[in-house]
């Protein structure tokens, strides 16, 4: 059975869960660069988080991203939740 994503949840985070794991990373990690590119040049602060989360995420997207090590998946969920709430504002806006 397929999950779907569940968009009135207020976090796209929370939203994915009962898909896999990698497939979440990349649904947030896809969000944060676009979120990234919608920011303006003030948005110093916000910019920088997101850079930040984005180059954690890159370290964790090497070898077998669709099978990864109970360490790497780990870590992958502690992004995921560590993450879930930045530039929130900016990702819902982009859905609508």
């Amino acid at each position: 059975m397929a999950a779907v994503l569940n968009l009135d949840i207020r976090n796209t985070t929370d939203a994915t869960r009962g898909l896999p794991l990698p497939m979440r990373v990349l649904h947030r990690k896809s969000e944060l660069e676009d979120a990234l590119a919608d920011l303006g040049p003030r948005d110093v602060l916000l910019r920088t988080a997101i850079e930040t989360a984005l180059t954690t995420v890159y370290t964790l997207l090497t070898g077998d991203f669709a099978h990864p090590s109970d360490v790497v998946a780990r870590e992958m969920n502690r992004w995921l939740e560590r993450h879930k709430h930045l530039a929130q504002e900016i990702t819902r806006a982009q859905r609508r």
